[in-house]
Order: structure tokens, then sequence, then C-alpha cells
């Protein structure tokens, strides 16, 4: 069990068992990363609670305020971060093995996929699933997504910016943070924190406070990233048992208690660890929506489906610069708004889940090299995104669009509105076995927020102390419990409105933090390659040396004489061996 930096080992002479015992209790955890962590998150779940509609209030000020100073700044940055993560992954560096010791990979590939998928999608890809494509369509809230009218051609453009935010872009962002922190670990045997991939920017200061002001950074944006998916994944499992009239109108009270039901039901696969309760959820709800999604495929319009995801993709890739660069700029407050509400957002909602998805991806990526890192997390993952939303998206606007309609609605002011709790089920319900299928999609939510909530207390937990791969349970269940906590404060402080606003803002430091990562992956990476080639250079020189060496012996004994221009030979070989 890793130790945290500023805390001796144990000595092995004249142990005392009391003494043992608090020593390791107080090695489980680092002091000046959990305390100040502990203390900033249940101070904000005390303050939502007792502030309520007001800090959502402020909540949302804060939002404003950081997208329109700083949204050309997500922009920009998460754009680099998908040409750096290409680079890395089709440049020489994607040899490198991120293995100190040549090690095979601890998961399979099945395995190592679905479970990398389940932590960095997981609940909002249900959510958003039929939901966002239809936002788009609709208009809501406003226009600035240049989406002309609710027509065929808007229809083709509300998929490729949903295209755009579950994409190339956001897996980008895990694999800057997952490959610095994978190479850290497996490579330069560090203890998993965040202070460590940035360690070759950061130098003696990693050990000291900075490098704690990091790790406590990542911790609280993490807990907050996870709580904004799971508030998103409560808010759709009370709108189905809703739709299935097990419960009325759910309430404020209503989503607290089904977030402390679900979260206890996160405690049993939180005690049992990643080789088990984490490995096999995964597997199993990420089996159960590729079931559904299939299931969608074959009863709903196949045909136009596998036409549109061909003719979506290609849209995508043909229009992903402009998309990436987008930022709304000549539709002043509404385009400010529309960013807000979406890229902006999602941008936020990304990075601050990068330190959580980042750890976990790098604790079962061992093994593996550059590439098969890069392939994995960035190009199979948007793959299954695309096929994702373009199935279910596709289906709810052709619906729309050829069908009955009844998934876009009119508010009391006329515009257009989509209740995007209820979409996916209204989709289902007119399929075969209607009812069957809203209660799966349930039960996928809930199993996607059970994922979320065990890998993001483990990855707190690693964090929290120090780096310890295999932390205490007890710690586990703390943060298991705090993430619900924190997602039950932000539905009483302004639901979705609140947890858009803290994705938001909170990314804004930890994305400083990804600069950081990347230059130190840069710098290591060149070391590493020099080295590489060097050895190389060795070992053709003591190939070449060795092969002249044999020829001029072999030449000698068949000449029987040892003359003038093979002694000549024999010197130069001698002065190449020693310089």
């Amino acid at each position: 069990m890793a130790t945290s930096p500023d805390v001796p080992r144990t000595s092995d002479a004249q142990p005392e068992p009391q003494a043992t015992t608090d020593r390791r209790w107080y090695q489980s955890v680092h002091g000046p990363v959990f305390w100040p962590s502990l203390i900033l998150i249940l101070a904000f779940v005390a303050l939502a609670v007792i502030g309520g509609d007001g800090v959502g209030a402020v909540i949302g000020d804060i939002q404003q305020g950081v997208v329109s100073g700083f949204g050309w700044y997500y922009t920009a940055l998460v754009s680099a971060f998908v040409v750096f993560a290409l680079w890395m992954g089709l440049s020489h560096y994607g040899d490198i093995r991120l293995s100190g010791d040549d090690a095979k990979p601890e998961f399979g590939l099945g395995s190592w996929l679905t479970m990398l998928f389940a932590a960095g999608m997981g609940i909002g890809l249900v959510f958003w699933g039929v939901a966002e494509p239809l936002h788009h369509f609709a208009g809501i809230p406003n226009r600035a997504s240049r989406i002309v009218a609710p027509d065929a051609q808007g229809a083709q453009e509300s998929l490729v910016v949903t295209f755009l935010h579950w994409g190339l872009h956001p897996w980008a962002i895990y694999v800057v943070v997952g490959l610095a922190i994978a190479y850290a670990v497996h490579v330069k045997n560090r203890p998993i924190s965040i202070r460590w991939a940035v360690a070759p920017v950061l130098g003696k200061r990693t050990n000291g406070w900075l490098g704690d002001l990091i790790d406590i950074a990542a911790v609280v944006g993490t807990v907050f990233g996870i709580a904004t998916s799971l508030g998103l994944g409560v808010t759709q499992i009370a709108g189905g048992l809703e739709f299935l009239e097990i419960i009325s109108e759910p309430s404020n009270m209503m989503l607290v208690l089904i977030i402390g039901g679900v979260t206890a039901l996160a405690l049993a696969s939180v005690i049992s660890g990643v080789t088990k309760g984490i490995k096999w959820l995964s597997n199993i709800n990420m089996s159960m929506a590729v079931a559904l999604m299939i299931f969608v495929l074959i009863t709903g319009p196949t045909l136009f489906l596998l036409r549109e995801f061909i003719q979506g993709t290609g849209a995508y890739l043909q229009n992903l610069i402009s998309l990436s660069f987008r930022t709304s700029a000549l539709f002043d407050a509404d385009g400010v708004e529309w960013q807000g509400w979406w890229t902006a957002f999602y941008w936020g909602w990304w990075i601050s889940w990068a330190p959580f998805v980042g750890v976990f991806i790098a604790r079962i990526s061992k093994g593996r090299t550059v590439r098969e890192f890069v392939l994995g997390v960035l190009l199979v993952p948007t793959a299954f995104s695309l096929l994702w939303f373009t199935v279910l998206g596709g289906a709810g606007l052709y619906r729309e669009l050829f069908g009955d309609g009844g998934l876009v609605g009119t508010g009391a002011d006329g515009v257009a509105t989509v209740d995007e709790t209820n979409t996916l089920f209204m989709l289902l319900q007119d399929l075969p076995a209607g009812g069957l299928l809203v209660g799966i999609a349930i039960i996928i939510v809930v199993l996607f927020f059970v994922t979320s909530s065990d890998s993001g207390s483990l990855v707190v937990d690693m964090l929290a102390s120090g780096g310890d791969i295999d932390p205490p349970k007890w710690s586990r269940v703390l943060w298991a419990v705090l993430e619900g906590a924190v997602a039950a404060a932000l539905v009483l402080a302004g639901g979705l409105v609140a947890l858009r606003g803290v994705a938001i803002t909170i990314a804004l430091p930890f994305s400083v933090v990804m600069i950081l990562m990347c230059v130190s992956l840069l710098r290591q990476f060149r070391v590493e390659r020099q080295q590489t080639l060097d050895a190389e250079l060795r070992l053709r020189r003591d190939l070449f040396t060795e092969h002249v060496t044999q020829t001029l012996q072999n030449e000698s004994v068949v000449g029987g004489t040892d003359d003038t221009g093979t002694r000549v030979a024999q010197g130069w070989l001698k002065r190449r061996r020693q310089g």
C-alpha cells in the first residue's frame, strides 16, 4: 500500500500493536488533501441545503460570468486537446509502453473498453440520447446553434451538434489526464495522484503545498462532476417512475430519497472492489445499453438510421474544424446563453470529470502502449457515441419529421419545449414491449449511477489517501455518501441549472492543471524517445563492430597473414569501442 509523501512509513523495529494500528489508520488518508477537501464539500452541502434557491441563483450568476469571460478559452483549449491526443497516438510516441516492466494488460480488451466507457459517459448517454438532438431541433433555448428551422436540414444539423458534444472532444480530455497519470504511475512508479502527473513542471514543489492544492482541486472537482451526473440520473429515474405511474410528480424530497436509495445500492459495489463490482456492473450495464440500442435500431426506422449514421458521421467529420471553434460570438447575449446551456457546459462537465475518469482509466491501463491507449480511449468510444445518438436521437427526429411527433411540445409562451427526462420513455413506449423497455431503461440508469458512484469514490479515495491503490473501505464508503449528498444538495439548490453551473465553474482551475499535464507529458516523452534512439544507435554500433571484427578475423584465418590493412582496421575498431 502506497503511503503519502509526507507521512513516514511504519518502522519495522519494535512494533507496538496500538501505535501500529494508529499509524496505519493515519496512513490511509493524506491529511493536507483529505481534510480540506472534506471541509469544502461539507460546507457546500450545508450551504446549499440552507440557502436553497438562493444558492442556485448565485451559481447561475457565476456560470454566466464564467461562460461570458472564458467560453472562448474552453472552446480553444478542448480543441487543442484533440490535436494533442491524436499527436500522441499517431506519432512515434505511440510506441511507448505504459509499464516499466513490459507487463501485459491487467484486463482484457472487452472489459477494459466497457469499464472506461461506463466511467466516461454512463448516465449522460441515456439522459441525453433522445433529448439533446430534439433540443437543438426545437431551437431551445435559442437559435444561436445556427439551426434555422425544424426541417430535414435542421434535424441533420441537430445531430451533428450533438456529435460534437459527445465525440472526439470529451474523450480527448480523458486521454490527456489518463495518459499523464498512467505514465507517472506505471512507468515512473509514482503514487496515483494528480500532482505526480505534473511533477516535471512543478519540480520540488510537487511534494509541497502546491501539489496538495492540485490534488484538492482534483478531489473537489471530481466529487462535483460526479454529483452532476448523479443529479441528471436521479432526475431521469424519477421521470421514468412517474411515466410508469409508480410515483406522482416527483418533489425535491422524492429526488433526495431516490438519491439516497441508489447510493445505498452503490455501497455494495464500493466494498467489493475494481475486479469484482465495478468490472461486473460495467459489463452488465453496457451490455444492457447496447441491447437497448440494437432493439431500437431493429424495431425502429432501421434503414433510415443506418443511412443517417453514415451521412451524419460524414457531416460531423466534414464540419469538425468549424464546429470545434464555434463560440456563437455574433449572437451576443443569446450566444452566451446557448454556449452556457450546451457547449461550454459540456466542456466544463468533461473537464470536471477528467480527474475521476483519467485516474480510473490509468488504473486499468497498465501494460498498454500509448497508441493502444489513445485508440482505445479516443476512437472506439467516439464511434459508439455517434452510433448511440444516431439510433436514439435519430429515431426521435424521424418521429418528429415523418411520424406522429409528440416529443417536442409547446410551452405557455409559445416556445417549443422538450421534456429531457421523459423523451426517452416516450420514444420507447411506442415500440414493441414499450412498458418493459421503459423499465429496462430505468435499470440501466440505476446501474450507471452505481458504477459512477463506485468508481468515482475509489478514485477520490486514492487521491485523498496520497496515492494508495487499495484504500480502506471505510473511506470509499464516505466518499460515495458524499457524492450522493452533493447531488442532493445541487437538486435542492436549483436542479439542472445548478448542476450545469457547478460543472462549468469547477472546471476552470483544473483546466490549468491539464495544460501542465500536456507540457509534462511532452517533456517526458521526448526524453524517453531520445533514450530509445540512443539505445538503438548503440545496439547498431555494437552489431556493426561485431560483424566487422568477425569478418576481419575470418579473412586473417583464410589468408594466413595479418597484413597492415587488417591491423589498421582492428585499431579503428578499438578506437570506436573506446569512443
